[in-house]
């Protein structure tokens, strides 16, 4: 595969002041030949104009961050990143490529993630050019070719991974693991980016979402989903706490006031305690002012 070598051409400047001086050289010989009439003298003057075009069409500029891909009659002479006037072969065609960073957000494409569930999803890619030969002969349109690949990467990526996973959550997912999926995004993209010479430097996933017509049942199974664990949670908490209470009550903080319980009453006051700890209700209490048994 072609690739990006430094072009023969030389700095501008001396070669601009050298053009101004032959042309007013050439002026003077002009001038001088047509009102002495010296034939040698006009001679010499067309000559000097001729050196003066080509010297004039021989320059070009390259801007900070461009680079200029020169060609001779469809042969690959190389490329010039140094920026400011510059000089070279008149004969050479003088491509200019942006070589500063890009970036490009893709559309917003629904897919089927690796679950079959239809999800929306975008991303915005930071790209730049660092092969200049490849660029401009290794695609048809190189800023076409990323923007495409782009979009298929994102789309290849839905297809690999779940949105969400509520059974295993050691499942890389979309929504979860977005670090790991923007790493993988770019190592894919890259992969394809290296036809046109161009570096990705950045892969971030800026819209995703479940398909508006699976959003809703979805929002509803994450909410019975985050129910389900924090009941968990609040259950685990309070068998703790029942059986923390249980036996400070049974140690007391001496022998003389030290409640025991035999397994019943443990039951009751347990029964009791995670009724009152773990209810998503306010609850009533019922004050017996009989004994303990009736």
């Amino acid at each position: 595969m072609l690739s990006e070598s430094t072009g023969r051409s030389g700095a501008g400047i001396p070669w601009l002041i050298a053009d101004v001086v032959l042309f007013l050289v050439d002026v003077a010989l002009y001038v001088l030949g047509g009102i002495w009439g010296n034939l040698l003298m006009i001679i010499l003057a067309v000559v000097l104009s001729l050196l003066v075009v080509i010297l004039s069409v021989s320059f070009f500029v390259v801007q900070p961050n461009q680079s200029a891909v020169l060609t001779l009659f469809g042969d690959y002479k190389g490329s010039d990143r140094i920026p400011g006037l510059r000089i070279a072969n008149p004969l050479y065609l003088k491509k200019k490529v942006s070589l500063r960073v890009r970036n490009f957000t893709t559309q917003t494409s629904k897919v089927n993630d690796a679950n079959g569930n239809p999800i929306e999803i975008a991303a915005v890619v930071v790209w730049r050019v660092t092969d200049t030969a490849r660029a401009t002969f290794g695609v048809d349109d190189f800023i076409s070719y990323v923007h495409t690949q782009s979009e298929s990467a994102v789309r290849q990526l839905a297809r690999s991974y779940p949105y969400d996973n509520f059974d295993d959550t050691d499942v890389t997912t979309l929504i979860h693991n977005t670090s790991e999926v923007n790493d993988n995004l770019m190592v894919e993209l890259q992969e394809r980016a290296d036809a046109a010479g161009v570096e990705v430097l950045e892969t971030r996933l800026t819209d995703l979402a479940y398909a508006p017509e699976i959003a809703e049942a979805m929002l509803r199974r994450q909410q019975a989903s985050a129910i389900v664990a924090a009941r968990a949670k609040i259950v685990e908490g309070a068998v703790l706490m029942v059986r923390e209470a249980i036996a400070a009550l049974e140690e007391g903080t001496d022998e003389h006031d030290r409640i025991p319980l035999d397994n019943e009453r443990k039951a009751t006051f347990a029964s009791n305690l995670m009724t009152v700890i773990a209810s998503d209700q306010p609850t009533s209490p019922v004050v017996n002012v009989g004994t303990l048994s009736r």
